[in-house]
């Protein structure tokens, strides 16, 4: 039987018929399921799960376990989380990031004789949520039990798995700065499990963590309790008393992943929803909302692309000034998105680059990965330890490496962003959806740093605006805005685009290679037939698997 093509699977190219010269390979088709993420063994390992019996949920968990396995580099256990799930007609947001320790403060660290948060060691290990994040979608929405699910994780961990090729490149990378930054005795531990023979494993090289798999093995056997409040919890413990850090088993103790409501704007008839902040993905709403109240022809134009960067540097300079630990915001998420306001900031824009200052409202290392299942349940998630491996530091035979999102706070006391016990600190990992008129679109993300509401601002125009499918909209090349006029763009990226923006006043940098911008995925289902369209990072080892 032969079903006639929505209105939304045409606008959206469902079909991959226009495939632009950039897009390097064509989107991946199902209907029963589907995975995407940047590491294939992971990508399998979720799909492995759906055919077993699982939904989406219990597929993202098992992919993001399974990826603190098969790409270090850039998440682990000892890192924070961030979901949003659609099922039962529904979208639900879990924000599973960890505040700072009850004993760091600012006054603690001025005692130090600290003038600034180091990037690594104990000083910016923050309270871990991955854990805890697995725990609360098994138990809210999973089908299937914990130990199933984190099953392929541990085999990877046990029985070691070879590594890919972009993998690595960063592995090699991390190592050699490890090597000459990280001295001290605490880091030790990090050498010994990711570096055993003096020297980061090559592509195609076994690498196997037995520590790791028994600590997920414990994780999935007590639901994360020996994680928070069991011997897990006492191993972080006695190896951050042993080096004078500053978290303690009580700060695990008190933690508990929230339950929180996405935020959304409309854009041209579709919704774009992000977790609230502590997060970042304020920051792509805020420029979306610039950028509706200017029509778009064409993708590739000197006029599309400068009014992109401009409206990305309006809301980041908005998102470093007001974006904090919601509980810390002085202004309220509903006025930063107001359309009063974003008339206001859409002024601002001018025919040149400007260098934006953040304006006042009306009072009023990171893995991505998607779900979906044949029963319509969908998952945008994303996970991490922060500029790769994170701190530095393993805690001793558990292969936990603690993340360093500390890092992010200000020591300005007066900032809302100012560190402080028990405080959430700015966020950059976002998850993405999209839907239209109630009905589930579905999943994207872009993980990379500050990168990322760039890559979810270009991703979604890209699908609206330009009518790319998932693939070729990940493929497209792609720019980032770093500081005040300076803009970086791929090695792909056109020449006499380039050009023009400089002409227009951008700094234009050509990076050497496309490592900085972002690696994202993206799922779509056609609301119609029930068709699954999903799309992966080509930048990275990036794989669908679907069924």
């Amino acid at each position: 039987m032969v079903q006639a093509n929505s209105a939304t699977r045409k606008a959206l190219n469902f079909s991959g018929e226009y495939q632009p010269y950039y897009s390097k390979r064509r989107p991946v088709y199902a209907r029963r399921g589907m995975v995407a993420t940047s590491q294939p063994l992971a990508a399998q390992a979720g799909l492995e799960i759906l055919q077993k019996g699982g939904n989406a949920i219990d597929a993202a968990i098992a992919t993001a376990a399974c990826l603190t396995v098969v790409e270090p580099t850039s998440n682990g256990i000892g890192g924070d989380a961030f979901a949003l799930v659609w099922t039962k007609g529904e979208l639900h947001g879990l924000n599973a990031s960890g505040p700072a320790p009850e004993l760091l403060s600012i006054e603690a660290l001025k005692a130090r004789g600290m003038a600034e948060i180091p990037t690594h060691g104990f000083v910016p290990v923050t309270v871990p949520g991955a854990p805890a994040a697995w725990a609360a979608l098994s138990e809210r929405f999973g089908k299937l039990p914990l130990t199933d699910v984190l099953a392929p994780a541990i085999r990877y961990a046990e029985e070691g798995y070879p590594l890919s090729p972009i993998l690595a490149k960063f592995w090699k990378r991390a190592v050699q700065i490890f090597k000459a930054r990280l001295t001290g005795p605490e880091f030790s531990h990090w050498f010994d499990t990711f570096a055993p023979s003096g020297r980061a494993p090559e592509a195609g090289e076994i690498w196997a963590s037995p520590n790791h798999a028994a600590t997920l093995r414990e994780i999935a056997e007590t639901k994360a309790e020996s994680f928070y409040r069991g011997a897990l919890a006492e191993k972080i413990d006695a190896f951050s008393k042993e080096y004078d850090g500053f978290i303690r088993k009580e700060d695990l103790a008190d933690y508990a992943p929230e339950w929180v409501k996405p935020i959304s704007v409309n854009y041209r008839g579709y919704d774009v929803w992000e977790i609230p902040p502590n997060g970042q993905g304020l920051v792509t709403l805020m420029a979306l909302n610039i950028l509706k109240g200017i029509s778009f022809s064409e993708r590739d134009t000197v006029e599309t692309l400068h009014h992109q960067i401009e409206a990305i540097k309006i809301a980041f300079s908005d998102g470093f000034e007001h974006i904090a630990d919601q509980r810390n915001m002085r202004y309220a998420i509903e006025d930063l998105l107001s359309e009063e306001y974003a008339g206001f900031r859409r002024a601002l824009i001018t025919e040149t680059a400007a260098t934006p200052a953040p304006g006042t409202p009306p009072k009023g290392g990171t893995v991505y990965l998607c779900t979906a299942d044949g029963d319509g349940n969908m998952v945008s998630f994303i996970q991490s330890n922060y500029m790769g491996f994170g701190s530095g530091l393993v805690v001793p035979g558990t292969g936990i490496a603690l993340q360093n999102r500390g890092y992010n706070f200000t020591l300005d006391p007066n900032h809302v962003n100012a560190l402080a016990p028990g405080k959430r600190p700015f966020h950059t990992i976002i998850p993405g959806f999209l839907t239209k008129d109630g009905v589930p679109i579905g999943p994207f993300g872009v993980m990379g740093g500050f990168m990322q509401p760039q890559g979810h601002l270009q991703i979604v125009m890209n699908t609206i605006d330009f009518h790319l499918n998932p693939q070729a909209a990940l493929d497209a090349p792609r720019w980032q805005w770093i500081k005040g006029k300076t803009v970086e763009v791929e090695p792909t990226f056109p020449h006499h685009l380039a050009q023009a923006l400089a002409e227009r006043g951008h700094d234009i940098k050509i990076a050497l290679e496309p490592n900085s911008f972002g690696r994202g995925e993206i799922i779509w289902r056609d609301p119609e037939t029930g068709v699954l369209c999903g799309g992966a990072e080509t930048r990275t080892d990036g794989a669908v698997a679907a069924y």
